[in-house]
């Protein structure tokens, strides 16, 4: 009897103490499971065999509710922990312009985000953890990517045979010297004559309007390596504005007849 009534003490702990549980040892359930064993071996020594046994299964009891405690505590923390690795992802990614530069990837991260919340809220801590990992698989290919130039300051002719035409055909602005009348369109009210294309100044400061979404800040730096126009671009190429009235069609053509600035810039 003695021998039986051990094993069923052994056995009513055996979850107690388990290596998963090691943060929330000291919860109520587990004090009072350690507090009914040591009421039944007391019982057990005084002969009480009856109420050993029953003390015996009250520890039981507490043990396996100790456990459920423990495993949705740990349950809680783990979704708790990963929220915030994915909150600080979603801040990460924010800086990095990736509602601009991942639009899809970003709101489908921050969509999982707010799911995971509202799971963590209702205290489904499974459904949450999973909400905040779809959270950071959608934002781990997000890097930093360096904008497009903005503006584009015109250079003298003879030094880099700046004109609407060229300009546009530049790898960083459009790539294709077809869509050079959007440069013109947007910049033509900053031009002493917004008639005529062919007259732009050295030292103008163009603006470089985005055709497909593409994000462009700050002014184009020669030492400074972009990706070329449309490496990133998710939409079709917009089509060229239609050619103004009376222009050649082609470029900024100086007074003289070539395909560049105003020839007074020399």
């Amino acid at each position: 009897m003695k021998k039986v009534l051990a094993s069923v003490l052994c056995l009513s702990m055996l979850g107690v103490f388990s290596l998963a549980a090691a943060s929330y040892t000291d919860n109520p359930y587990q004090k009072l499971a350690r507090e009914y064993k040591a009421k039944s071996e007391s019982a057990f020594n005084e002969g009480e065999y009856d109420r050993a046994v029953e003390y015996s299964l009250l520890a039981e009891e507490n043990a396996e509710l100790s456990e459920e405690y423990v495993t949705e505590m740990l349950a809680k923390y783990e979704a708790n922990t990963r929220i915030i690795y994915a909150r600080n992802r979603v801040l990460y990614a924010k800086n990095l312009k990736a509602d601009v530069n991942y639009p899809m990837a970003f709101e489908a991260g921050t969509k999982a985000l707010d799911n995971a919340v509202i799971a963590y809220d209702l205290k489904n801590w499974a459904t949450a953890t999973l909400y905040a990992e779809e959270c950071l698989v959608a934002l781990e290919g997000i890097k930093e990517v360096l904008p497009l130039p903005k503006y584009y300051v015109v250079t003298p002719w003879a030094k880099s045979k700046d004109c609407y035409w060229n300009i546009s055909g530049k790898p960083y602005i459009y790539n294709n010297p077809l869509l050079w009348e959007n440069l013109y369109q947007a910049n033509k009210s900053s031009m002493p004559d917004p008639a005529n294309p062919d007259l732009i100044h050295p030292g103008m400061k163009m603006l470089i309007p985005s055709l497909t979404g593409e994000f462009r800040d700050g002014v184009y730096s020669p030492s400074v390596k972009y990706d070329n126009y449309g490496k990133r671009k998710a939409a079709k190429p917009a089509a060229p504005l239609s050619p103004a009235a009376g222009s050649s069609g082609a470029s900024a053509v100086i007074e003289t007849g070539g395909y560049g600035a105003q020839s007074s810039q020399n």
